[in-house]
């Protein structure tokens, strides 16, 4: 990637900086990140950064696209694979289609085959920015289900549409059905790929009691899903997203409590750097970029990424306001009908739709000659214009979002808080099942079981009041006093491990074991 370990070092400590200057801003990380590179880049006596796009697809993607698969939930991706694929295919095609129209018309000399190609770059989406706003500003979950959803699956048919564009520049040829049948070969492929990865791995890891081996096998499924599929010509973005939604599926049954505590913590810090590493890298691009386009002037590129970029945000906005209707008059099933949104709600989602990362690394891998031993023609250009997108998207969208949740009056409804208060009476039900069926064991105590007894009734209670909205305010107050009382105590134990390890009483090693298990204890206090 031609980075220096001094400027790889002043990356992590910008990242730091910018990513808690965010945080006190109330901005997402990617939009600070990627103007901050800017700046950085732009410093002079800062060596230019040159990112290898196939190191930047094959080391950042799998990864990203794995554990967001991970996590995701498959019901709710269930229940909203209709406008999931609707993104992730046909707003995919129709934003490919309508930039390349565009850019074909406005820019002297560029061929059709690389207008393609652009337009491919620029239509999947990156939803970090975007469902980091729509959670704090409290819209329906649904919202961001639907955008983690769709940028789940439309990276796999851009790089498709992508490879089919670049083929015809470079081959000199386009076949409209061969490019349809890689569409579809390379989806289903790629899923086959992720199943057969992703089942004996399940069956390996509830072998495996090992959390550090664990954690290394679950760190590279994400590539022997993605690197298969992508050596045999499939998608492997799909076939990463499939194994990764397929072990997140079996991931109680495969992982035990240690594994959990230890994989998750390990799983967001590597999500974190690399979304904030890629952001940041992003902004340093562009004097590397603009190298490239001298020939042009500033009118001329500003017009171009103005043009390019408004067709990107435009078509998604028309594609969310316009092919509801189709669909409503095609299934008017009640089911369905009772899942329509308003055109507040869609218009939400289609103004969340911002590029990063992935349209960046498919710029970046344009290939430098045709065939013929010419140029790929209009190449810079084209970085140029994927890069002007990228910024247009989280800073013009970016920013904006927010404050059009909040003019639009979108906020969310309560039904996450009823599924989790639902979730811990059930398992206090549970539990006091199990106590019952145990009372009558030889080795339980009356006097351990009573007490365990009490403590599951008085949560069982307590949850159920909150879920009821009909509680005794006295339930919360005292629940509330109990673990202030809790938390003092506990960090009296804590203070005193210290003490002891300061004094040389007790190693270093003991302190942090037993500091863990008070720590496990603090973590589920709710003040």
């Amino acid at each position: 990637m031609g980075i220096s370990a001094e400027l790889f070092l002043a990356l992590l400590i910008a990242i730091a900086a910018l990513s808690t200057l965010a945080r006190l801003i109330d901005v997402p990380y990617p939009i600070l990140l990627v103007v901050g590179g800017l700046a950085i880049g732009l410093v002079p006596g800062i060596p230019e950064v040159e990112l290898d796009p196939d190191l930047v697809l094959v080391l950042f993607l799998p990864p990203l696209l794995y554990a967001a698969a991970f996590f995701a939930s498959l019901r709710d991706l269930r229940a909203d694979l209709r406008p999931i694929s609707l993104l992730a295919v046909g707003l995919v095609l129709a934003t490919t289609v309508t930039v390349a129209l565009i850019a074909h018309a406005l820019i002297d000399g560029l061929t059709w085959g690389a207008a393609f190609a652009l337009g491919a770059i620029v239509s999947p989406t990156d939803p970090i920015a975007a469902t980091t706003i729509v959670r704090r500003q409290g819209a329906p979950r649904r919202i961001a289900n639907i955008i983690e959803g769709e940028s789940l699956i439309n990276d796999g048919t851009a790089l498709v549409l992508y490879r089919a564009a670049v083929a015809a520049v470079v081959a000199g040829s386009f076949s409209l059905v061969d490019a349809s049948l890689e569409l579809v070969g390379s989806a289903a492929g790629g899923i086959a790929i992720g199943l057969l990865v992703g089942g004996p791995i399940a069956e390996m890891r509830k072998r495996i009691e090992d959390p550090p081996v664990e954690i290394t096998i679950s760190l590279a499924t994400a590539y022997a899903a993605y690197l298969p599929a992508e050596e045999l010509g499939l998608s492997g973005v799909l076939a990463a997203v499939t194994a990764g939604i397929y072990l997140g599926w079996r991931a109680p049954e495969v992982s035990s409590a240690e594994m959990r505590m230890q994989g998750r913590p390990v799983w967001a810090q590597l999500q974190f750097l690399l979304n904030a590493t890629l952001f940041i890298l992003v902004g340093l691009q562009l004097p590397v970029v603009l190298d490239g386009i001298g020939e042009y002037s500033t009118a001329e590129l500003v017009g171009y990424g103005a043009a390019v970029s408004a067709t990107v945000i435009l078509t998604r906005l028309a594609w969310g306001q316009t092919i509801v209707f189709l669909i409503r008059v095609l299934d008017r099933r009640s089911s369905q009908i009772e899942r329509r949104s308003d055109w507040r709600v869609r218009l939400i989602g289609g103004w969340a739709g911002m590029r990063g990362a992935v349209t960046l690394a498919a710029a970046l891998a344009l290939p430098l000659q045709t065939d013929a031993g010419d140029p790929f023609p209009h190449r810079d250009l084209i970085i140029f214009l994927a890069f002007c997108v990228i910024l247009a998207t989280l800073l013009l969208q970016g920013l904006t979002l927010p404050m059009l949740i909040r003019r639009l009056g979108i906020v969310g409804d309560d039904s996450e808080i009823h599924e989790e208060l639902h979730g811990r009476i059930h398992a206090a039900e549970a539990g006091l099942e199990r106590l019952d069926e145990l009372a009558g064991e030889d080795w339980t105590r009356d006097d351990t079981v009573d007490r365990m007894r009490g403590l599951l009734r008085y949560r069982q209670t307590r949850f159920s009041a909150q879920r009821d909205g009909d509680g005794d305010q006295r339930i919360e107050d005292r629940s509330r006093a109990y673990q202030r009382l809790l938390r003092e105590v506990i960090d009296a134990q804590r203070d005193a491990l210290v003490r002891l390890r300061n004094e040389g009483e007790i190693s270093n090693e003991v302190m942090q074991r037993l500091e863990r298990e008070l720590d496990l204890e603090d973590t589920r206090l709710e003040i």
